[in-house]
């Protein structure tokens, strides 16, 4: 099962990419996590990753990929994988393509987590956490016993900087700019599978079960 899953912030993504990992028992492969692993083993690709990122400039494509490249011939990939994060753009998709041709393997799926604006909006400027233990809440659907105080560890409960409205409308915008031409792209080849994550997390994955079986 090789699949790609695409899914703006707050769309649930992170949720069902759990519940995929162990329901198909393939590696779950954030582009987030490989760079981290990278720099802090300091291979080769992840010294120079740094390099960029201490910069203040984005890691260019071709290390990107490199690093992708070289998770995917890894021993767990052999059953498949989930890929999360990448590929962001067409020049992305097209190496990956070009990786998994080298390789003889077949895209299964790309898997295009739908969710509106305005509920991301809800979901997102809803979200709390602890400034001591990192603790997470939700005002609407996990809030702390007592307003503004961690369950945990008594400290206090605040809203993340990236979580207030307008940066949250910037997100969304950014992610939809770079995410169109791509969820075109897969669609022209027959890859997508829309998946509603509006309702409950578990029909999401039903939905998911049922188109891949």
């Amino acid at each position: 099962m090789q699949l790609i899953l695409l899914g703006a912030p707050g769309s649930g993504k992170g949720t069902l990419a759990a519940d995929l990992k162990s329901i198909y028992e393939i590696p779950h492969i954030s582009t987030g996590d490989i760079f981290r692993k990278n720099i802090s083993e300091k291979t080769e690709l992840g010294v120079k990753a740094e390099n960029y990122i201490n910069n203040g400039q984005l890691v260019p494509d071709e290390i990107t990929i490199e690093m992708v490249a070289d998770r995917l011939s890894q021993v767990d990939c052999e059953q498949g994988f989930l890929l999360d994060g990448f590929p962001r753009t067409i020049p992305q998709a097209d190496a990956l393509a070009a990786i998994l041709n080298d390789k003889g393997i077949k895209l299964t799926g790309v898997i295009n987590v739908t969710i509106s604006d305005e509920l991301v909006l809800k979901r997102l400027t809803s979200r709390r956490v602890c400034s001591q233990c990192g603790a997470s809440y939700n005002l609407i659907s996990l809030p702390p016993e007592v307003n503004g105080i961690c369950d945990k560890c008594g400290g206090q409960v605040v809203q993340r900087d990236d979580d207030h409205e307008e940066t949250i409308k910037k997100r969304l915008e950014t992610y939809h700019n770079q995410t169109k031409p791509l969820v075109d792209y897969y669609r022209n080849q027959n890859l997508i599978f829309d998946i509603s994550n509006e309702g409950k997390p578990e029909d999401a994955v039903a939905a998911v079960k049922g188109l891949l079986g």
